[in-house]
């Protein structure tokens, strides 16, 4: 079958890999209907993330149709249309059944890579290098899904639009979780840097759940105008003025109760701070730029709450871990535990509570998944999001 790969730093390419097989009782093979492009993607074409191997199949957001199903499957079955949660989760062990869905302690085959750089196992990401499983990716025909039971989630018929529901996947649980973790509550506000799909999700998410006043943060007019229109909040352009007396200014100087980070390990700026961590990183005196993050606790208000939504791999310098304790703030992170949102998320698109169909800005065929992600990387064309329809 077809297949994007990673073929090395900044390369990826149309590649024929072998179809997907059934391995184990639980697996599903499910045919790929609908599979996204993700900002987090980007860490790994940058080789930013360790583990990656030459012909690695890419992607983790999607949605398809189950193609084939293993003895042990209980609940799914040929036809059935599904989303996927990119974060695997067996369903059995301490953290699944607490719904600490991405910390699972059985879905990652390589735990000890990430207990090397972390001091413990995460989960398995499809597609996410194999310090986080290696399991191949959704950019292709054909995928094996592990664990079907809990992690497929059919697609309500009355949502037929493949293209809203395929954010269900992975932008849509990770943003709620943003808001839902860092503890948004009615008439809180609140603010969120990044307006990329998970940033847009988090701040319509913070809306649903009872913020008197969202301020969406980022630069790419796009993505401003998309969080204006579609997600219903203000937005600030980080280029165009000071974030922070922004931020007390619309507070009554306080600044927001909650701070989202929704930018990760390849955060940009315009001060001096981005010159000083990009060069850091490149010379891999560090492993991601933090920019997002410190911005976000030295505006939160006193007694705050910080949510760490961005992906990060390693070690970061200038940590102001003085500002986060000497202002009392909540400072939480975490990969989507997507299980325990991905239903209700559903049910929120198919209603119109929560628009999503607007982020998939270009679709494509598989066959152009290398322009897809360039036209991603580059910010061409209004590219929000590539979505590849093989």
């Amino acid at each position: 079958m077809k297949a994007l790969c990673w073929e090395g730093t900044n390369e990826v390419a149309i590649e024929n890999v072998p179809d997907p097989q059934i391995r184990n009782s639980g697996d599903v093979i499910l045919k790929v209907r609908a599979s996204a492009v993700c900002g987090s993607d980007l860490h790994l074409l940058g080789g930013y993330i360790p583990a990656m191997q030459s012909g690695d199949v890419l992607g983790h957001e999607f949605l398809g149709e189950v193609a084939e199903v293993g003895p042990g499957v209980r609940d799914r079955k040929v036809g059935d249309r599904v989303v996927v949660c990119s974060f695997v989760g067996c369903g059995r062990c301490w953290y699944c059944t607490h719904d600490l869905w991405s910390l699972c302690d059985n879905a990652n085959t390589n735990p000890g890579i990430t207990e090397a750089l972390w001091g413990s196992a995460i989960g398995a990401c499809y597609g996410y290098s194999h310090a986080l499983g290696g399991f191949a990716g959704s950019h292709a025909e054909y995928i094996r899904v592990p664990f079907a039971d809990h992690g497929t989630f059919v697609v309500p018929d009355e949502l037929a639009d493949d293209l809203a529901a395929v954010f269900a996947s992975d932008a849509g649980p990770t943003g709620w979780m943003g808001a839902d973790l860092g503890g948004v509550k009615s008439g809180d506000v609140v603010a969120v840097w990044g307006c990329g799909g998970v940033g847009q999700v988090a701040a319509r998410a913070a809306v649903l759940l009872g913020a008197e006043r969202v301020i969406s943060i980022d630069r790419i007019p796009e993505r401003l105008a998309q969080a204006e229109k579609y997600m219903g909040v203000e937005t600030i352009d980080y280029a165009k003025t000071d974030v922070g007396a922004e931020l007390r200014e619309r507070t009554g100087g306080r600044g927001p109760d909650v701070c989202i980070e929704a930018v990760g390990m390849e955060a940009h700026s315009t001060g001096p701070e981005y010159l000083y961590d990009q060069i850091k990183q490149q010379l891999r005196l560090q492993t991601d730029r933090p920019t997002a993050v410190r911005e976000a606790i030295y505006n939160c208000r006193k007694g705050g709450s910080v949510f760490c939504l961005g992906v990060f791999a390693g070690v970061v310098d200038k940590f102001p871990l003085g500002a986060l304790m000497n202002k009392g703030l909540t400072f939480r992170g975490a990969q989507q535990h997507g299980h325990r949102y991905i239903p209700m998320l559903l049910d929120r698109i198919a209603s119109g509570d929560l628009p999503t169909r607007h982020l998939a800005t270009h679709p494509m065929s598989l066959d152009e998944g290398p322009e897809g992600y360039r036209l991603f990387k580059e910010k061409e064309d209004n590219c929000v999001r590539a979505v590849f329809q093989p």
